[in-house]
């Protein structure tokens, strides 16, 4: 753990900075989506995961319960997302066997423990994104960051669009995300 980044970035988290919120979501997403391999959820579950666990550490930082930074931003937040799978797979009736599953969160918490990756460069795949976001309209951009990124619900992207309802507003960003996800798939393999 790089002690005065990790620092930095969550001073920037404390005062709101969109910058330093985006560049935490970024930064881990790979590494949570490759930690949570190890559980048998299917990856659009495992992305919900991620997107729940990053929105409780938004939330936990908003409102006063994350003040002290006691590891890294990465621990904390694959920390978050592991008890967020064990909710899930509890829901889903995948694990019944308790013993199995506090097992697994035990060596679980080794692994967080030890785990520590700081990511310099953009994985080939936040490449892509990256890639094809751009190419994406305004209006798809504008409508996919305000979701994503800025986590708004549907009622305020209408208000922040001038849209003049929900569906149309749910339409035009599933086919935003529909066309990016065409893009990324149809990308020739190297």
């Amino acid at each position: 753990m790089n002690n005065h980044l990790d620092q930095s970035l969550f001073e920037a988290l404390k005062k709101g900075s969109e910058s330093a919120f985006k560049k935490v979501y970024e930064d881990n997403r790979e590494l949570f989506l490759n930690f949570a391999k190890k559980y048998s959820l299917a990856d659009e579950e495992v992305l919900d995961v991620y997107q729940d666990a990053y929105v409780a550490l938004y939330e936990n930082i908003q409102n006063g319960k994350f003040v002290k930074l006691k590891s890294s931003i990465s621990t904390y937040l694959i920390s978050i997302g592991k008890y967020k799978i064990m909710e899930r797979l509890r829901k889903n009736s995948k694990q019944t066997n308790n013993e199995i599953l506090l097992n697994r969160v035990e060596e679980v918490d080794i692994a967080i423990e030890e785990f520590d990756i700081v990511y310099n460069d953009l994985s080939p795949e936040q490449k892509l994104l990256k890639k094809y976001f751009e190419r994406l309209g305004e209006k798809c951009k504008q409508i996919l960051k305000l979701f994503y990124y800025k986590q708004y619900n549907i009622k305020e992207i209408m208000a922040e669009g001038n849209y003049n309802s929900e569906n149309v507003v749910k339409s035009q960003k599933s086919r935003c995300l529909k066309t990016l996800k065409e893009a990324i798939a149809n990308t020739p393999k190297v």
